[in-house]
């Protein structure tokens, strides 16, 4: 079994004390690949270069929107530079958030702009974080999908099903994290077995949103992922097997990394 973890922050300090245990643990696991994702220039450095030491590592670029209120003068052209590097997979994290007010929405905004003309540009996947603007995101992704092509996918996510609609009319792949696990979580287990199987994919976000039964255990680590494939399995009435086989042909597929595993 293989298993592909599309978005993880291995470059977190929480990972400081035994990086390469938690990235030994996740080969041990079955997971085969994975994308560790900036979140400010300084933190996608780190990402790049967290691709360069670890076979199974790929990388991601950009300023999470709770960021943007911190970025320098030059660290736009910083991940603007790093985009193009063979060990890039995509663009993010990027999009929009209400629920903390870290950065002005405006300046939010714009720089989820900046990221989706960059993808674009470059020709990679965005990775998008969208929390309680659902609304103001699919309008963005909207018009960027009417200047051309785009793809990506919808970190972690925690919507509505029309906006899981609306994300796969626009041709983005959906993503769950822990969150899907959780006891409570009925209607976004409800989305999750309605995802076609060629764009579903499945994440950890560590060190974050640690999956049950490790919930509220920090820090989570991309060997935890085979609970969240398992969850997937039983709301969609299929094999844990069939589960790892799709989301990791759906990752290879859109960040175009086979050679990864």
């Amino acid at each position: 079994m293989r298993l592909f973890d599309t978005h993880c922050h291995l470059d977190d300090e929480q990972f400081d004390a035994d990086r390469d245990a938690v990235v030994l643990r996740s080969t041990e696991a079955g997971v085969a690949a994975m994308v560790t994702v900036g979140v400010t220039a300084a933190s996608s450095e780190a990402c790049v270069a967290l691709a360069a030491k670890y076979s199974t590592v790929a990388a991601a670029v950009g300023v999470q929107p709770n960021h943007c209120a911190e970025i320098g003068p030059a660290d736009w052209d910083r991940v603007t530079g790093l985009s193009v590097l063979p060990a890039v997979v995509a663009i993010g994290e990027t999009g929009l958030d209400r629920f903390w007010d870290f950065t002005p929405f405006e300046l939010q905004q714009e720089y989820f702009d900046r990221h989706l003309r960059l993808a674009q540009r470059v020709g990679l996947p965005v990775i998008v974080h969208m929390r309680d603007c659902d609304d103001d995101v699919l309008a963005m992704l909207t018009e960027a999908r009417r200047r051309g092509a785009l793809r990506g996918v919808m970190h972690s996510f925690s919507g509505t099903p029309g906006t899981a609609l609306a994300c796969l009319e626009l041709g983005l792949h959906i993503s769950f994290a822990g969150m899907v696990t959780y006891k409570k979580s009925t209607a976004l287990r409800e989305i999750a077995a309605s995802v076609p199987e060629e764009r579903v994919l499945i994440e950890t976000d560590s060190p974050y949103l640690s999956p049950h039964p490790h919930r509220g255990r920090r820090p989570n680590e991309p060997a935890l992922l085979v609970h969240t494939a398992a969850c997937l399995a039983e709301t969609r009435g299929v094999s844990i097997e069939q589960v790892a086989d799709c989301t990791t042909r759906n990752a290879e597929q859109l960040f175009r990394r086979d050679s990864i595993i």
